[in-house]
């Protein structure tokens, strides 16, 4: 099989899509014809092979087996072939034959080959697991305080999006980005500047995404992903491997992974556009140096502002990331500062529904019925550290440390529907606040045999400390309608400098043991927390302590994976999140009672198929979530209550055919509210879950242009309940996005990329998302997205 033009592999080269330095992959590559070995290597690797082909013809090669970084793979292969290769772009290596006595300009010349050791098994930094084929996904993710895992080797469902599917989609939040997850829906209107989300059918914060494994150091309400590399979405709770999350979400866990410096050179800007009239553009810059490049540093800038395809509202964000990195032979380290800064005019909020009113029709996608002079405002200064030492080559000692400060400053409106023709109240809300968090993380993994038994162990200390303060002036309330909203003129408001008005301190202990026989196709993960929970609430204007939590409770978990095929792994699990325990409130016979934090409870089985090009994931899944209820008939409160979600979810990624990849699956919902304490909702389905939740896109490069792509992506949502006792809801919905790129190459090897897209291409008006908390999120309108993205 010979290796041409546009010969496609597994996904996409680790030393360049991460932006990382040199890893290392298991090859298995025995003698044979150059050709095929090298396409083998591309299918082992992830990268896609351009050029040469009949260079390699009738040339043999001694083959290779074991870990090896990509370079020193194809140096070994190309040894004394008279072919040179190079990076042309993020996924691609181009094969040139080496002109006698004269060298290939930016190719590697493979004589003499030197081969190094890499980074061991147990390290997270500079071990970012490749993207699968077609390189949407990766092979695997960070699975908390257990490290870097082979999906197949994870006993959960966990996918990992990587930046090439965020910049081929033009993502600009996380919301944007988990649009392509079934399991996932977003709970805040989708021109918004939150990213709020329900994971299984519990919401979650976006206050709780993780930066680089640590809670707290994530700008707050939006994050550009601009900056990333990874977008990491663990469903189902994971207390055991993170912790309980700041703000208790316990559907699943986001990890956002910076972008770290790639091996080769790299210098690109990107010119953006999207409807009704906002542009914008990025860079990302990328350096190693030093002996042996130990030295890295990459830089990524954002900047976007215009209109939005909404009405009479404007969006402003900024952001501006450095990563550094240094990578020795026992001592690894990373560093990530940066900046961002968002400013939404006239931004749209949940809306809510006033109780016995049938929920309006949806207006138009465009629609704007909050007050034009409203705002949100906020920046956010983050960074982190994390540095790791090999003390032996089967342990590694690290820590991790990191802090936030943001400040923010809104004028929105609360909007309540009061009758059935639209009518509404708007209730803005004049909210300064700041917060600020540290974050703290120590631990050690390691591997050890005892006989034919391996363990793979972990244990880490954690804490993560926030304060914050707001206040929450109401300023007078305006009557509106939804479909002809009535504008007034903005009101006089007071400045204000919140004092410190909460604190949050959650300080853990885990310990894990993963436990392997017969060459790891059977594994045992046996593990838990310690977590402890302080929260305190102070007076604004006395600084007096008005309320305290501090409770403590232990998370076992316990999960197996188990593989009768080499390419085939069926799992289960047992897992627990965690969420601050209640108080009894005012009017219950233990008023003040505190409770313990909340246990919510997950079982899952599932199965795994890899089948190299391809593959899919089935789980099935109970998740009980408890809640407070007062007793009607002893006035009694305590945690009684369940939210039971019970799901089947089915997935797919990959590139089974040579230039077409499919990404996505369905998940179905049955989630019902249990020992509710009152027959009007008691047994009934819960709010804000649909039934059922469909995600299906797929890329087709074209056969008649090279570099050409089309795209296309169907999101279908079923009917979701906006009460507890089911009177209210919302109707399902299906949305269509479609794209194309052309992506071609200058004289000098650089690519140019050209990138369209439409979201809701047949612009539908829909209610995306209904919940009890957070009320009505309108979907997105349609939405033209165009950029220009040229390497240097």
């Amino acid at each position: 099989m010979s290796v041409g033009f546009g010969s496609s592999a597994l996904a996409q080269s680790p030393t360049t899509e991460q932006g990382q330095a040199p890893r290392t992959v298991h090859f298995d590559i025995p003698p044979q014809d150059l050709d095929t070995a090298m396409t083998r290597l591309a299918d082992q690797a992830g990268i896609r092979l351009m050029g040469a082909s009949g260079d390699l013809a009738g040339k043999r090669t001694a083959g290779l087996s074991g870990n090896y970084t990509i370079a020193q793979a194809l140096n070994a292969l190309l040894a004394g072939s008279g072919v040179s290769w190079r990076f042309s772009e993020a996924n691609t290596v181009v094969l040139e034959r080496v002109a006698t006595g004269s060298g290939t300009s930016g190719a590697v010349q493979l004589d003499p080959v030197r081969v190094q050791a890499g980074v061991p098994p147990q390290a997270v930094i500079d071990n970012l697991p490749p993207p699968y084929a077609g390189g949407q996904v990766a092979k695997g993710a960070q699975v908390g305080f257990l490290g870097e895992r082979d999906f197949m080797d994870t006993p959960f469902n966990q996918s990992a999006y990587t930046s090439t599917l965020m910049q081929n989609q033009q993502a600009r939040s996380i919301a944007d980005v988990a649009a392509n997850d079934p399991s996932v829906r977003n709970a805040w209107p989708a021109v918004g500047y939150n990213s709020a989300l329900m994971i299984r059918g519990f919401s979650f914060n976006n206050y709780d995404m993780s930066f680089g494994g640590l809670y707290g150091i994530a700008p707050t309400l939006q994050v550009a992903p601009d900056y990333l590399e990874r977008v990491e979405i663990l469903k189902g709770p994971s207390a055991m491997m993170n912790g309980m999350p700041p703000f208790g979400s316990v559907g699943g866990a986001v990890n956002l992974v910076p972008k770290r410096a790639a091996a080769q050179e790299l210098n690109r800007v990107t010119a953006t556009y999207a409807s009704a009239g906002q542009v914008g553009g990025t860079t990302d810059i990328s350096r190693r140096f030093g002996d042996d490049q130990a030295f890295g540093v990459r830089f990524n800038g954002t900047y976007r502002n215009g209109s939005t395809p909404v009405d009479r509202q404007t969006q402003a964000l900024g952001a501006a990331v450095f990563g550094l990195d240094y990578r020795g032979d026992r001592l690894r380290a990373a560093v990530d500062y940066g900046y961002q800064s968002q400013t939404f005019n006239s931004p749209l909020r949940a809306t809510y529904v006033a109780a016995g009113l049938p929920v309006p029709l949806a207006p138009g996608g465009t629609a704007n019925w909050f007050q034009p002079w409203t705002y949100q405002q906020n920046n956010d200064l983050f960074g982190a550290t994390r540095v790791e030492y090999d003390v032996m080559p089967d342990w590694t000692v690290y820590g991790a440390a990191g802090a936030r400060w943001s400040q923010f400053n809104s004028l929105t409106g609360f909007a309540t529907v009061t009758s059935a023709n639209g009518n509404l109240t708007e209730t803005p809300l004049n909210f300064p606040g700041w917060s600020q968090a540290n974050t703290e993380e120590v631990g050690v993994r390691g591997r050890a045999d005892t006989g034919p038994i391996h363990h793979a162990l972990s244990l880490n200390a954690t804490r993560v400390m926030l304060e914050g303060g707001q206040l929450f002036p109401v300023v007078a309330t305006i009557s509106s309608n939804l479909y002809q909203p009535t504008f007034i003129a903005k009101p006089n408001v007071a400045a204000l400098n919140p004092p410190k008005t909460s604190s949050v301190e959650l300080s853990t202990f885990g310990i894990a043991d993963i436990i392997s026989v017969f060459d790891e196709r059977i594994q045992f993960i046996v593990g838990g927390r310690l977590q402890r929970v302080q929260v305190g609430n102070y007076s604004p204007t006395t600084g007096a302590v008005t309320s305290y939590y501090d409770q403590s409770a232990f998370s076992p978990a316990v999960g197996f994976i188990a593989k009768p095929l080499s390419n085939l792994a069926v799992y289960g699990n047992f897992i627990q999140g965690l969420q601050q325990g209640p108080t009894a409130p005012a009017g219950t016979l233990n008023a003040g009672t505190v409770f313990a934090p909340q246990k919510t409870q997950q079982l899952e089985i599932g199965a795994k198929l890899d089948l190299g090009k391809f593959a899919t994931t089935f789980s099935l899944f109970q998740i009980d979530r408890p809640f407070g209820v007062t007793n009607p008939s002893t006035a009694i409160f305590a945690v009684g209550g369940t939210q039971r979600n019970q799901g089947l979810e089915w997935m797919m990624f990959g590139e089974p055919f040579q230039g077409f990849r499919p990404l996505g699956g369905i998940t179905l919902l049955n989630a019902r509210q249990l020992d509710t304490g009152s027959n009007l909702t008691n047994g009934l389905k819960a709010t804000g879950v649909p039934d059922v939740q469909l995600n299906l896109g797929a890329e087709w490069d074209a056969s008649f242009l090279r570099g050409l792509t089309f795209s296309g992506r169907l999101i279908y949502t079923s009917l979701q309940y906006l009460d507890a006792a089911n009177t209210q809801s919302i109707p399902n919905w299906t949305r269509f996005d479609a794209g194309v790129r052309y992506v071609f190459e200058r004289k000098d090897g650089k690519p140019i990329a050209l990138r369209f897209n439409v979201e809701n291409l047949f612009n539908l008006n829909y209610w995306a998302s209904a919940n009890s908390e957070l009320g009505l999120a309108m979907g997105a309108p349609r939405t033209f997205l165009l950029s220009l993205s040229a390497d240097f």
